[in-house]
This record gives structure tokens, sequence and C-alpha cells, in this order.
């Protein structure tokens, strides 16, 4: 049952519609005071009232039933008491018959999003620069999927531009087919931090490979071949971390793709009157909105983001005819992402107002700044791997007589990395440490992982006896029950904020409420009937906080 809808149906309250009531409830600080708490500050205006007052008169004109047995007023706000045993009974019906469907929906039902994230470029290493857009980005399409709204994840490659030119020119001069073969992706990017060196000292290689990308361009069969084979043996080493990460794409079109879709939108552009020359290029002039220039052609006619990312739109709009188009990139972009929206609006796309920038902060190890050209780069891939090992040797500290440490140590390290880059509000800069990340008693997804290995040892010894009815409901457990209440609420939140942080935190949230429960109150050692309703709180949490992580593209062991 929603509470909330029937409290608020049952109000009345001079110039508020029940949706108006309904928006209105909160969840009071201290559960001592409530369950749930009407403010009546916003009533005062129209009634004429002083706060306390309107509190009072809703507090003493509410109809109490079976369900809210208990309303008083207090400083201004109305507060209600539900009854517990029917809450409870009512969540752990809802969450073991719904099980891993549980907060999910129908909301969404007709509405696609497109999503873009992760967007790797090709040749160039998978760093933890990535580790963001990529973690956000994958859980935002499993939040969208889970609510009912059909998804397309996009893999913007990154795969046009010179430094396809660098790469042949510094393959052809130093590189061979063996060592690119055995070496992968670091050779690669070996070879493009020795070009970057190289060119310092003769600018003529600068020269070279503008022309090596002409050859691309020009569809030369040598280079395109060596451009496609780069990009082969990118996707296959990201291919690998994405596994790790349980990330996946529906759509791989990259910046290429839509090459040849760019001069239908230039001659758009052009016919519409909004591409003007200056100094060579070719600009739409957002003074008019306080915005530098959007760049659509340089001088020497070569497009640029702008360019491929406004036909990118276009072809996504027409493709999917999406609800919302997402893109999950960095907030040094906030300013292109602001042009090229506002360019498609000035072109007349009535739907450039569903394009949303998610923006974030960056992520960083504590040894300090990257750059590929310089050679200066974690790799995400090395970071993942240390924290697998890591847990691998913490495992091995705490319970030696673990069976399948390794799987269990994968398991741990990964989900360590991706909590690390959602539980802060995604757009805080965020310094990656291994410690924190993997520290099992604070706010971490190691933290949450173990809460389940002992909800599942607990219930592996209960047998199956499960009463989702109790006589009484005592406070640690109605809090658990509360937590598990709010779980579909909090997705939506979650959803309408682009926000998976929040999903984190609520795990976090739940798993120390659950600990308190277990450590306050006896489960097997219980009298029969309160041990069978314990036993199914114990499911049930386990139950929201696979959910949960799951959304997050976190596994969970069974034993730890």
């Amino acid at each position: 049952m929603d509470f909330k809808r029937h409290i608020a149906s049952r109000i009345r309250a001079e110039g508020l519609s029940e949706e108006d009531v309904y928006a209105m409830i909160e969840l009071p600080p201290n559960t001592e005071m409530g369950d749930f708490a009407l403010p009546c500050f916003r009533l005062a205006k129209a009634m004429r009232k002083a706060p306390a007052l309107i509190a009072q008169q809703i507090a003493a004109e509410y109809p109490t039933d079976e369900i809210v047995g208990e309303v008083s007023a207090v400083n201004g706000y109305v507060n209600f008491k539900i009854d517990r045993a029917l809450w409870s009974k009512q969540t752990l019906e809802a969450v073991l018959s719904a099980r891993e469907k549980y907060g999910s929906g129908e909301d969404g039902k007709g509405k696609t999003v497109c999503i873009e994230y992760s967007s790797v470029n090709i040749a160039k290493p998978f760093h933890i620069g990535h580790l963001s857009s990529t973690v956000i980005g994958s859980a935002l399409y499993k939040l969208h999927k889970f609510l009912g709204y059909p998804s397309v994840a996009i893999n913007h490659l990154g795969d046009y531009g010179t430094q396809f030119g660098k790469l042949i020119s510094a393959y052809k001069r130093w590189g061979s087919r063996e060592e690119i073969e055995k070496g992968g992706l670091r050779a690669l990017n070996a070879l493009y931090v020795r070009f970057h060196e190289e060119a310092e000292k003769d600018p003529s290689l600068e020269d070279e490979a503008r022309a090596f990308f002409k050859k691309i361009e020009e569809k030369d069969e040598e280079s395109v071949q060596l451009f496609e084979w780069f990009k082969e043996l990118t996707l296959k080493d990201v291919g690998r971390i994405y596994d790790l990460l349980d990330v996946h794409f529906d759509s791989w079109a990259g910046e290429s793709f839509y090459i040849d879709k760019m001069q239908p939108v230039i001659d758009e552009l052009r016919e519409k009157g909004l591409l003007v020359e200056s100094e060579g290029a070719q600009i739409v002039d957002l003074s008019a909105y306080d915005m530098p220039p959007c760049l659509v052609l340089r001088s020497d006619g070569a497009s640029l983001y702008a360019t491929r990312d406004l036909a990118a739109a276009i072809y996504r709009k027409e493709t999917y005819d999406f609800y919302k188009s997402l893109y999950v990139v960095a907030y040094q972009q906030n300013l292109h992402f602001k042009q090229f929206f506002k360019v498609l609006e000035l072109m007349g796309k009535e739907w450039a107002k569903d394009l949303v920038h998610v923006a974030y902060g960056m992520v960083s190890l504590e040894e300090g700044s990257m750059s590929s050209r310089r050679g200066r780069v974690v790799y995400l891939e090395d970071v993942i791997n240390k924290c697998i090992e890591k847990a691998r040797g913490i495992i091995a500290e705490k319970n030696p007589s673990l069976e399948n440490k390794d799987e269990i140590a994968k398991t741990v390290g990964v989900g360590a990395v991706i909590f690390g880059a959602l539980y802060n509000n995604k757009i805080k800069d965020i310094t990656f440490s291994y410690d924190k990340v993997l520290n099992f008693e604070g706010e971490t997804s190691c933290y949450v992982q173990y809460t389940c290995a002992r909800a599942n040892s607990v219930l592996e010894k209960g047998g199956a006896a499960r009463a989702c009815e109790a006589k009484e409901v005592c406070p640690q457990e109605f809090e658990l029950v509360k937590q598990l209440a709010e779980f579909p609420a909090m997705l939506r939140d979650a959803l309408d904020k682009y926000e998976p942080c929040f999903i984190a935190r609520y795990a976090v949230d739940l798993a120390q409420k659950f600990n308190k429960f277990y450590f306050d109150c006896s489960i097997l050692n219980a009298e029969e009937q309160t041990r069978a309703f314990r036993l199914a709180l114990t499911e049930a949490t386990l139950v929201v906080l696979k959910n949960a992580l799951s959304l997050l593209g976190i596994g969970v062991p069974e034993k730890m």
C-alpha cells in the first residue's frame, strides 16, 4: 500500500489538491515523532492562520482507522503513525513475492531513452579517468531498464581525427605487427607517446600525420586496414574490462559513423541562416545567449566534435525517436553541450529540450594527474586487478578456509572499484583510495557484500520457516521494514536526478540497519513466530541489497 497516498486522500486542506498534499508529505527525521509528516507552513497564507494552529486543526479532523492509528500536531507539523504490524506484513509480502523485480515498474513504457557513456578513444588507453562515465552510464542504463524504459546504451567511440594519422606514422616508423599483437593497447599507446616525443624534435612529423589521416579519409587501402586493425585491438582490450565491470552496449557507432551524415546538417544550418563565416571558419553565433560561438567547420573545412554531435543527435532522434537522450560526460564539457543543444534548438528541433548532459567530476589516484601524450597513464585494468589482489589478501586473512577465494576476491575487488566511483554525488571530484574502497567496516560495497553474506548464513541456519506477520514489531525491525519499503521511491528519485549515488547510499543505510537489527535482536533463538518473522525480514533485506547492488553492476558472493 502507498501509505502517503492513503493519508493524502483523507486530508482536507484549503487550496490544496490531493496531489499537492501527497507531494508535501515527508519522512520525519525521528521515527518516534511519526512515520509520515505534513508540514503546514505553506498553508498559512491561504488559510490565514499560524502553521501550528493549522496542524492542530488537520490533526483533530483526520479520521483515524486501522492503518493510521495515531495523529498528532507538533510545531506546525502533523505527524502520522502507521500500524507497524500491517506495514511490516505488506512490505515483506511485496518484497518476497516480487524478489529480483521488487522496485521495478512500467514507468517508462513506450519511452525510449538513449544513454551515451564510456565512449573510449580508439588506440588510447582505458584509464582511471574513464571510470566514472562508464559506471555512472551503466548504472543509469540498468536503472532505466529496471523501471520499464526501452533503453539504448551507446558507446560513441572516438574513432576519427589526426591522432590516427599519428599512429600510422609511428607504426610505420617504429612498430611491428608482432609487437602490437603481443602488447595490445599498451604497445599502441607507447607508439603514440613516442610520436609526440619525436614530433617535438621534428615538427615535420605532424605534417606526415595529417597526410596519413587524409589517406584514411580518402579510403587508401593500407591506411584503412591499419586503422581497422587498431580499432579491433582496442575493442578486444576494452571488452575485457567491460566484461569485468558488467557493462554492456547496444550501439558502438562512433564519430566516424557520422562522417557521411554531417553534410545535411551543415546544409540545414546554412539554409536557416545560422552558419556565418568568422576568420575563415564556419560558426553559429551564440553571443545573444552569453556563449562563445559554436565552431562547426574549421578554416580548412574540417569538421569538429560539435559537427559530429549535431549529426549524431539528429540520427538518434530519427532512429530511436527517444523520449530522452543522456550524455554521461565530464563537467569540463559543460560549455560544449550547452552550445550544441542551443544550436539544435535554433534549428527548430523542439526535441532539443529532451537532451540531457549528465555531468560528473573527475577521478584521480593519489599519485596525481595523467597525460596519454606524455605516457603518464593509470590503466583502469591495473586499478581493478590491484583491488582484486588486495581483496584476495584481506579474505585470506579474515577467512583462510573459505572456498572459491579467487572468485570471491574478483567480485569484491571489482565491486569496490565500481562503488568507489558511485558512492558520492556524481558532480564531485574523487581521489580513488584502495584502502578506503576495500574497508569492510566503512561505507563501501565490501561492507554491503559482507552484510549479504551474514544474511545468507542466518538463512542457511534458519531453515524454511518464514512469516510476514508479527504480533509486535520492535523499533529495530520497524526501521528495517521502513527502509525496505522506501526502495521503489528511492529508485525513482535516483532516476529523476540521474544520481546512482542514491542507490549506493541506500544500500549502505539498509546494511547498517540490518546489522543493528542482527546484533540487537535474537533471530535463530527467538520464539517460533518471532523467529519466522525475523527470518522473513532477513530474507527480504538480502533480496533488496542484491537488487540495489545489481543495478550498480556489483555481484554478491554467498560467503565471505
